[in-house]
């Protein structure tokens, strides 16, 4: 018999996070700088970068795309999972931004295996191949989610992963009057991939909700 599912508190998360691998310290120092670069610190926690370094690590991930680079702190966890050999690409429409997480990448353990591209992810994304890559990250504008979807659809090989942060619009998923713009994106963003046949997808509690969706064949 299952149990009923246990209504999740702050509580939890700090449990989570208690017991997830911790940031090393030039994580710790790329969070540090970015704030006071005044970079917005909206990156995700670090239970979440530990997920998703270990999902890329149990693809066996070869080649991984993200869309929001943001200050390059996801782009490093990621990276941290990829097979000897693999690469990551990450998309990033701010100069600032970009030139930013080039710097400290550049410093990184992974430097030699991230590439930072400065642009929209409408721009970049049509530009790669069909089915070529194991994991597609989104963490970009969210207006933007369905149609970054429509290209993880294409790049992904089947049994690759499509990941979308923020699916808790911000804490504010069930506000009748959020105060964030993209509230009402997420939301709408959420419906739409919960019924997109191509991809078999759950929302886990992690930070602010993260979308796992394995592409279909």
């Amino acid at each position: 018999m299952s149990a009923e599912p246990t209504p999740l508190t702050a509580q939890h998360y700090e449990y989570i996070a208690r017991h997830a691998p911790p940031e090393d310290g030039f994580l710790e120092a790329l969070r540090a700088a970015s704030r006071a670069a005044g970079i917005p610190a909206i990156q995700i926690q670090a239970a979440e970068g530990a997920f998703l370094q270990i999902l890329v690590r149990a693809l066996g991930a070869r080649r991984v795309v993200e869309v929001g680079t943001l200050a390059g702190y996801s782009a490093v966890w990621l990276a941290r999972g990829l097979r000897p050999g693999g690469s990551l690409l990450t998309i990033e429409a701010s100069p600032r931004h970009a030139a930013f997480a080039r710097e400290w990448i550049a410093r990184s353990d992974v430097a030699g295996c991230v590439e930072v591209v400065e642009g929209r992810g409408q721009a970049v994304l049509p530009t790669l191949e069909d089915g070529s890559v194991d994991l597609v990250f989104l963490d970009a504008d969210k207006a933007g989610y369905a149609d970054y979807t429509e290209h993880a659809a294409r790049l992904l090989r089947p049994g690759g992963l499509l990941c979308v942060d923020n699916a808790f619009a911000f804490g504010q998923l069930f506000d009748a009057h959020p105060t964030d713009p993209e509230a009402p994106a997420i939301r709408a963003f959420n419906a739409r991939l919960a019924r997109d046949a191509r991809f078999a997808s759950v929302i886990v509690p992690l930070g602010d909700g993260c979308w796992v969706g394995a592409r279909r064949p």
